[in-house]
């Protein structure tokens, strides 16, 4: 995409062509000032005030945009997001007011995954479309969140052979550069001791997808620690419990928990957020070959815990058990993991809305304001104690899938909470990372779902 630092700007008063932004019930009378030619224009744009229309409008020898939304007193993250997608490239300015959160969904309307398009050398290339803003303090802080969004997208969007589980070592290796972290890689059959729910669900892939446990670690030692888990299935086949055609379609996108992880740990570090942070991502390829786990195999986990296998295809909250359990250990006060878990959850609550499971009710309410705040909604399922049950085994602690097809959502949730340490504060969001149709500001393709809501819970609990 465009240079994000270029599309939002401190207003210095440069040039700039006018953006003027009415509802529908203001729009008769707004338009009463216009000319009659102005008026003539607006028509025959069908223009009428409805959210996410636009219109240029002739003035004199220039010209102004209009756009409609639904309060021009109360701005949202993608009212101004169609404006951002459609405008000819140029510098543009409100008439009146900031824009407030709209500068986010303005930056993410220009977003666009390219690595693997070619252009014709005779395709004009598409301009940048940047917005002034008279509350120039905010911008960093819009850039930052503008920027892990996109980093979701460009994870999740970018194919397995491109985007296995060293690629994910790769961009933790990056953000550890970039930011003075300290970076931990466990590879291979070195897993087989210390993470064996890794490595019994990753090792029948290639080599060069060979599974990892990765963990960046940065902050003061002595500051508040938090552990912040993604799962890393940077495939899913569903193993032996192969999946039909349709349903590996976007298995792709089963790394999303990791690419939701790596951003907000890069929100946490490039705000400086005062924690001391623990990243975890388990890294692996659910694939099939002649070593991989199987239906009725008893897995040992790095808690001590046994998991009867009773689904391949269940294999992320294998991969997290152990993540969960190695950031339990290290002192974590809390645990937030994102993951592409369940089909359960997107039956439940469709492609937008994050699942959200917590143990403390004030954790999972402050996450959910700031997820209505930043326009970035969830939520909560229950933790339900009676459906513990549907997890017991006759030969091993427990299963890692209920059997019966009921509250499955709740289920995986309750098999991780297994594995997380008591009287820790867990957050546990099952996300779909994909957003199957575009919407303003929201491109088809991968999706940074749950991520705005984190942070911001995030921000006002250790900044305040």
């Amino acid at each position: 995409m465009t240079d994000k630092d270029e599309l939002i700007q401190p207003d210095r008063g440069q040039d700039a062509i006018s953006i003027q932004l009415v509802d529908t019930d203001g729009f008769d009378d707004w338009a009463k000032k216009l000319s009659g030619p102005q008026r003539n224009a607006l028509a025959a744009q069908k223009f009428t005030g409805k959210g996410y229309q636009t219109a240029i409008v002739p003035d004199g020898d220039n010209w102004f945009a209009v756009g409609g939304v639904a309060n021009p007193d109360d701005l949202s993250s993608w009212c101004m997001a169609k404006l951002a997608a459609t405008l000819p490239a140029g510098t543009y300015r409100l008439a009146s007011g900031t824009p407030g959160p709209a500068l986010f969904g303005w930056l993410t309307a220009q977003y666009r995954f390219d690595r693997y398009r070619s252009r014709d050398e005779d395709s004009p290339v598409e301009g940048s479309r940047v917005l002034l803003t008279k509350d120039a303090a905010t911008i960093p802080a819009v850039m930052a969140e503008a920027e892990a969004t996109m980093l979701v997208r460009d994870l999740v969007n970018t194919p397995a052979e491109d985007m296995g589980p060293e690629a994910l070592e790769a961009e933790a290796n990056r953000l550890a550069k970039q930011f003075s972290a300290h970076l931990t890689v466990t590879r291979g059959d070195a897993l087989e001791k210390g993470f064996p729910m890794v490595h019994a669900v990753g090792r029948a892939a290639a080599r060069s997808h060979a599974p990892r446990l990765i963990e960046l670690e940065w902050g003061k030692a002595d500051a508040p620690r938090i552990a912040i888990v993604g799962k890393g299935v940077c495939f899913d086949s569903g193993g032996l419990d192969i999946k039909p055609t349709s349903g590996m379609a976007l298995m792709k996108k089963d790394m999303g928990g990791a690419a939701h992880a790596l951003a907000l740990a890069s929100l946490v570090m490039e705000r400086n957020l005062p924690v001391r942070l623990h990243l975890l991502i388990p890294a692996v390829e659910n694939a099939i070959a002649g070593n991989a786990f199987r239906p009725g195999d008893v897995l040992k986990s790095r808690k001590g815990l046994t998991v009867e296998v009773t689904n391949t295809d269940a294999e992320g909250r294998l991969v997290l058990g152990d993540a969960l359990t190695k950031a339990s250990e290290d002192g974590a006060e809390l645990i937030l993991d994102f993951a592409t878990l369940t089909g359960a959850a997107r039956v439940a609550l469709g492609p937008d809305l994050p699942g959200l499971f917590a143990r403390e009710d004030a954790t999972a309410d402050a996450l959910l304001a700031a997820g209505d705040a930043t326009d970035d909604p969830c939520w909560r399922l229950p933790l339900h104690d009676g459906y513990r049950d549907m997890l017991k085994s006759d030969i091993a602690d427990m299963v890692n899938s209920a059997s019966g097809g009921f509250a499955g959502a709740t289920t995986a949730a309750l098999f991780l909470d297994r594995f997380v340490g008591d009287k820790i504060d867990w957050v546990h969001l099952d996300t779909f990372a994909w957003r199957p149709a575009a919407k303003p500001g929201r491109s088809k393709g991968g999706a940074a779902l749950g991520l705005r809501a984190a942070w911001g819970m995030l921000e006002k609990r250790y900044r305040g």
